[in-house]
């Protein structure tokens, strides 16, 4: 005897709060960053809330997280600049809740950690990373049980 399937679950299961991160490719030239930087800084809706670099001899990639990824697309197509979006984790780091302890969760199930760096601080939030894994629903469950707070687009919006 076939049990029928509970009318509650969802077909596609659990899936974690993700933030769009932007990966932006530039020319290796004096001053692609400041003009990458100004394009959001004219837009008031489209906080940065992360950056970082990787420089290579010829270009660099820059990867963004921002409070609003519609706006941030806009402003990425409207200053032609290439980029291509990845969803990403962001975890909330407080009290026994360290950088450490989450690696060793994640490391405990063989994720892989592609990445991971900070956020810049955000009102009413504690210091957070972002965080790159092969598995991200996986690694989101993993951290919920182990009582991590998963931030979503709209933790990161201006108040």
């Amino acid at each position: 005897m076939s049990q029928s399937p509970n009318p509650f679950e969802t077909a596609q299961g659990y899936s974690p709060p993700s933030v769009t991160q932007f990966s932006v490719f530039l020319d290796n030239r004096v001053g692609k960053l400041r003009t990458l930087l100004q394009a959001f800084d004219e837009r008031p809706y489209c906080r940065l809330h992360a950056i970082t670099v990787h420089e290579a001899s010829d270009h660099a990639v820059v990867r963004l997280i921002t409070s609003n990824a519609e706006d941030a697309i806009l402003t990425l197509r409207e200053a032609d600049f290439p980029f291509s979006e990845t969803e990403v984790l962001v975890v909330e780091i407080t009290g026994d809740h360290t950088i450490a302890t989450m690696c060793a969760c994640l490391v405990a199930a063989e994720l892989n950690i592609q990445f991971v760096y900070p956020l810049l601080g955000m009102a009413n939030r504690g210091p957070s990373v972002a965080l790159a894994v092969d598995d991200p629903t996986l690694a989101g469950q993993i951290l919920r049980r182990k009582c991590y707070e998963l931030l979503g687009e709209s933790d990161l919006a201006m108040d």
